[in-house]
């Protein structure tokens, strides 16, 4: 096994990989900037490196100073968590080059799945079912109309290098097509520095379902079940679970088997999250390939039982996945919220001193968070502050269950999202399970959501 990984990470998904680290019996090494070096991770890391000053680009994102921590403290390998680097080709490849393990998939998987047409023509190869769309990169919007009166309007305009909902457009009419394109293009410049787009059909009430993928270097290929990530605001995930409870137990077994076999005949290795659009008749389309660990994969280990991180750092040294397909059976249900510094009700940040903390426990409960009582959340990184995850015998139970847990949990000196959730999962829709990704939009401009907004902040400790 490796003797020691460095984390090109911080916050909670560095903390998450030092424990899964430690149980391995592996030593770890922290990088932090000059903000974070109060952090957790840094803590309780057996080492830490500081890598350079608080944004991004010249410390998480510094490849030579991230490079030099693991030479000097002599690590065998790299985890990227998710964010930063995680996905980044070039830093993948330089790794390997500078004989050091990067924990994730080979870089030329990172660089077919970096690109989303790039990756949806290998889904299309691979035997993935797509939405009707452009084949390759769209060239200006005169094209782009052509292909929008083939396969009808409404059609959505999504940046090639694209996440986050940046460089994402809706067009319902001819008429709105030629501003649609280039609004979509400046800002998939100014984000990715990249304004290559594609176009595809819009589906106007999908649910967005993962299926989590597992391959190790001999060839073994598994899926692991699905999460459902459809309560989501501006393309950014609010609450995910698992199962879903959109699938039945035969679309289920297909989504999976079409995954394995496409992740098969793209020789696909370590840890991977193919996503899906599900439109209303129960058919599902590729959307993208995230070649990393997700943020939600706390979900997936508690229904099947298996630490995701640790098998992910196995099968990057070389071992074989333990488990087989029938191995892997999905037993109660869990549900996650991610619990952000942010205004309940606009969902800006909100950056500060946490004056006062207390995490909920209890039966079934989980919280993976870096964060603790006189904590700054700093301004310079995203604001997830932690995950909030549950786990019942039904989903019913695992709704009461979260809410409880939501009920308790105290964050004082700033503001979270804690009362969205609580409101969220009041609503009859969510309940149901019947809801979609335009959830939160409808909740947010309900006057019972509102006001069960409203009272939340109230009510929350």
């Amino acid at each position: 096994m490796f003797k020691k990984v460095l984390i090109a990470n911080r916050g909670e998904i560095a903390l998450r990989v030092i424990r899964a680290c430690r149980e391995l019996g592996i030593a770890t090494v922290a990088v932090h900037s000059t903000a974070d070096a109060n952090g957790l991770h840094v803590r309780f890391a057996d080492e830490a490196v500081c890598i350079g000053p608080p944004p991004s680009k010249e410390s998480y994102l510094n490849v030579p100073q991230l490079l030099s921590a693991a030479e000097i403290t002599r690590a065998d390998a790299i985890h990227p968590g998710y964010g930063f680097l995680s996905e980044n080709s070039d830093f993948a490849e330089v790794c390997e080059n500078c004989k050091i393990r990067f924990i994730g998939p080979r870089p030329e998987m990172l660089k077919l799945m970096g690109n989303k047409v790039r990756a949806k023509q290998a889904a299309r190869e691979a035997g993935l079912p797509l939405l009707p769309g452009s084949t390759g990169v769209v060239k200006d919007p005169k094209e782009a109309e052509a292909i929008a009166r083939e396969i009808g309007f409404p059609v959505i305009i999504k940046a090639a290098a694209g996440g986050g909902g940046k460089g994402m457009k809706i067009v319902r009419e001819p008429s709105a097509l030629v501003q649609a394109f280039s609004t979509a293009a400046a800002e998939a410049v100014a984000s990715f520095n990249n304004g290559d787009l594609y176009i595809e059909r819009y589906v106007e009430k999908p649910r967005h379902i993962e299926i989590q993928i597992a391959a190790d270097e001999h060839g073994n290929i598994i899926h692991l079940g699905e999460r459902e990530c459809s309560v989501q605001r501006r393309h950014q995930k609010l609450i995910e679970e698992s199962p879903s409870p959109a699938l039945t137990p035969e679309l289920r077994e297909k989504m999976g088997r079409v995954s394995v076999e496409a992740m098969k005949r793209l020789r696909y290795n370590n840890v991977g999250t193919i996503e899906y659009l599900l439109d209303e008749r129960g058919q599902f389309y590729f959307m993208e390939m995230n070649t990393r660990i997700q943020v939600e994969h706390p979900v997936t280990e508690l229904v099947t039982g298996i630490d995701l991180v640790r098998e992910q750092i196995r099968m990057a040294f070389g071992h074989p996945l333990r488990f087989k397909q029938e191995d892997i059976l999905l037993k109660g249900h869990a549900i996650e919220c991610r619990v952000n510094a942010e205004d309940p009700v606009t969902f800006a940040p909100w950056p500060g001193k946490i004056t006062g903390y207390s995490v909920p426990g209890g039966y079934g409960v989980r919280v993976d968070s870096a964060a603790y009582e006189n904590y700054t959340v700093l301004p310079h990184y995203d604001s997830l502050l932690a995950k909030l995850i549950v786990y019942a015998e039904d989903r019913p139970t695992a709704i009461r269950r979260m809410q409880r847990a939501l009920g308790e949990y105290v964050v004082e000196g700033i503001r979270t999202n804690i009362p969205f959730h609580r409101a969220a999962l009041a609503e009859e829709a969510f309940q149901e399970g019947q809801y979609d990704t335009r959830f939160v939009e409808r909740l947010l401009a309900s006057e019972t959501g509102t006001h069960r907004l409203k009272k939340a902040i109230e009510e929350t400790p």
